[in-house]
């Protein structure tokens, strides 16, 4: 037993030689050249000395006494905590006198700079040769010698169990969001300014890639300088969140974030098929800094909705295994919610780490878009956020971006165990500045799916690879592989001219000539005329035209497309269209003006013919209507216009959210009905409030 005690007498003595040789007191400049052990005599006595030369005791107060307790933090600055006096008078002086006190060397632990907490009793007025009563005296004078070291330990003991908490500032924003890589959401009419900017001859900006950061546009683009000619100039809490800033904002010396309320609130009509139609969106988003390194951000929604019959007809054409009556487009899988409601939820998520200036490594669930047009030909955001893994390099000319996702095919001829097809797909993309005004882009692609327990094949993992290789090594069934370019010309600072081409199944004698199914390309020509005329006027022209059989495969899982949706453009393929487009933005009103005007080749689906002629990219060409003088828009021919406008108002450019009023004209005439396509004319008008976080495609 008393060998115990011993050993415990021992290890106390040696805890308490350690802990006071690793954290020192706060000290003032007239204790430097003391001893580590003299500090806390010292740091009380000058803490006196400076009090009584600042403090000027009130006239009307004979004597009294104060409780104060305060911390010194890192910065060697004294905060007063608490101060508690029966005289009003005496605390206004005795805070007078403490916010004259000098910046002091900050505590350490560790030798490392810390916060540290005190709590004394003083009487008043402060004398020559007085002292403090220290935290937990019981007598009316102060012993330093006898009781500094107990006070050492316990301020010390109470600065790390609530210091910390008391430390902590979290009232520095200063926008910045702004100066972040994090994701700025896609809308085409909050991009359009962006991409003005990025467009003039000289910049090294890669326009194609989207979504943007705060950070790539703001190389370009005075993000600031927007922000404040936009803010308006409100002086209560409600009128600056309404109208300026984001409802709850945190920052610190290194950290950030910033949270959003929002919605989509849509009220409108379809005359032609009178329908009251309507959504209702609820959603949340936040976005945030750790540091210089890690961004993050994601956004959760609730809706129910009721749209367009054409555009209802969209939804349940797409309509998943399992029993659900739909997929939205562009936004996920819907319960039924009753009387022609669907109910859809969305999340999507990212977190971003950025090793180097070079180098950026994303985690997420949610869209991605490449090129510079309205549509692209090869990734959209047309359908539904999927899981994904992206690897961005940035430097010299060049960008280049690898993704690697996890898809799925809901249908139920493909379901397996009631689970949903799994496929993956792989995708690189380099952009290269080849001169101030030409861009060129190459691309290539592979899906594949999860069959004979493949999972993710490793033979894919490669960064900088040639797929067609690999594909044909893995058999040619086991994964589909897309190849093509882009580019983009600067005509001048506001005319940029732009196009894309896409091989599915390259086949030189099946280009050369004669219709044939293997033949499976599309291509994309465009014109953007930034700041037309006046400034904030954007013009846009664009032609897009896709061979039959494009996207599709003879297995069917391994067709261009995620959850009935195409990965690419809406319409699948076999069509053109040409599409025509006007933005504006003065201050915080818009408006928006589109037409488009196209050919699409459906299927004609009747008891004598059921083949298919290449428009949709979930059958499988096996089962194509002609091996050769396949032409474009074949088959069930149907003749397309969509004209949209619409006008707004942007009431928080924070969050984009925004009022709005939009007419919509659609009338499609195909030679045959079916189950998928009507001849039909829809006349459908709204007005909405939304926060504009993901556009919404109804030129279907």
């Amino acid at each position: 037993m008393r060998s115990i005690l011993s050993l415990i007498f021992i290890l106390s003595s040696i805890t308490g030689i350690a802990q006071t040789s690793i954290e020192k007191f706060p000290i003032f400049s007239n204790c430097e050249s003391v001893l580590s052990s003299e500090l806390s005599s010292c740091f009380y006595k000058e803490l006196y000395v400076q009090l009584q030369n600042n403090y000027d005791h009130p006239k009307d107060v004979s004597s009294s006494s104060a409780t104060i307790r305060f911390e010194v933090n890192k910065e060697g600055e004294f905060i007063i905590v608490t101060l508690d006096s029966k005289e009003q008078d005496v605390k206004n002086e005795l805070r007078k006198a403490f916010n004259s006190l000098p910046k002091i060397t900050p505590p350490s632990y560790n030798g490392n700079p810390t916060f540290m907490q005190f709590v004394i009793n003083t009487p008043v007025p402060l004398v020559s040769g007085g002292s403090f009563v220290t935290f937990d005296e019981k007598q009316n004078t102060a012993s330093p010698a006898k009781n500094d070291v107990v006070n050492d330990l316990d301020s010390i003991a109470f600065a790390k169990a609530n210091n910390d908490y008391q430390g902590i500032k979290s009232n520095k924003y200063t926008n910045q969001e702004l100066l972040s890589n994090a994701i700025i959401p896609f809308s085409y009419q909050r991009y359009a300014p962006y991409e003005a900017a990025m467009n003039k001859i000289g910049t090294n900006a890669h326009s194609s890639i989207k979504p943007y950061t705060f950070n790539q546009v703001g190389a370009y683009f005075d993000l600031e300088a927007q922000r404040s000619s936009l803010t308006e100039e409100r002086t209560t809490w409600l009128g600056r969140k309404w109208w300026n800033e984001h409802f709850f904002r945190v920052a610190g010396d290194d950290y950030w974030f910033v949270i959003d309320p929002g919605v989509d609130l849509q009220l409108g009509k379809d005359f032609d098929a009178d329908i009251n139609t309507f959504n209702n969106t609820r959603l949340a988003m936040v976005n945030g800094g750790i540091g210089k390194q890690i961004t993050f951000g994601a956004t959760i929604q609730e809706s129910q909705g009721r749209f367009a019959d054409y555009f209802n007809r969209e939804i349940t054409l797409r309509a998943p295994d399992g029993g659900n009556p739909g997929i939205v487009p562009g936004r996920g899988i819907a319960e039924d919610g009753g009387e022609s409601i669907y109910d859809y939820p969305v999340a999507t998520g990212y977190i971003n780490y950025k090793p180097s200036k070079y180098f950026d490594l994303q985690l997420g669930h949610g869209q991605h878009f490449i090129g510079d047009g309205y549509r692209s030909l090869i990734l959209s955001d047309n359908s539904m956020p999927f899981p994904y893994f992206k690897v961005n390099a940035n430097f010299w000319k060049l960008n280049y971006t690898v993704l690697y996702t996890s898809l799925r095919d809901v249908r139920s001829e493909v379901t397996a165990d009631d689970s949903f097809r799994t496929k993956f797909m792989t995708f690189h993309y380099l952009s290269w500045n080849a001169t101030k005004r030409l861009n060129i882009g190459l691309f290539e692609s592979v899906l594949w799916q999860d069959d004979n327990q493949r999972g993710f094949d490793f033979n894919y993992i490669n960064p900088i690879i040639f797929y067609q290789a690999i594909e044909l090594q893995t058999g040619s069934r086991g994964g589909n592989a897309l190849i093509g370019a882009t580019a983009k010309y600067k005509f001048t600072n506001r005319v940029t001219g732009y196009g894309q081409l896409v091989f599915d199944e390259f086949s030189s004698d099946a280009v050369a000539g004669g219709g044939s199914f293997k033949n499976k390309s599309a291509f994309q020509l465009g014109v953007k005329w930034q700041n037309a005329f006046i400034n904030g006027l954007m013009l846009q022209a664009e032609y897009n035209r896709v061979r039959p059989f494009t996207y599709s495969h003879n297995s069917i899982v391994l067709n261009y497309g995620n959850s009935n949706q195409a990965l690419a453009h809406p319409w699948g393929a076999n069509f053109y269209e040409m599409i025509f487009i006007g933005r504006y933005d003065y201050k915080r009103w818009y408006g928006i003006g589109k037409a488009i005007l196209g050919e699409r080749g459906y299927d004609i689906l009747s008891n004598t013919d059921n083949l298919a002629y290449g428009g949709n990219i979930y059958t499988s060409e096996d089962n194509r209507a002609f091996e050769n003088g396949n032409e474009v828009a074949q088959g069930n021919t149907a003749s397309y216009f969509y004209g949209q406008l619409e006008a707004g108002y942007l009431i928080n450019p924070a969050s984009n959210l925004k009022v709005y009023a939009q007419l919509i004209y659609r009338d499609i005439s195909p030679q045959v009905d079916n189950v998928r396509v009507v001849d039909q004319s829809t006349t459908w008008f709204n007005l909405g409030l939304r926060t504009d976080i993901m556009n919404w495609s109804y030129d279907r």
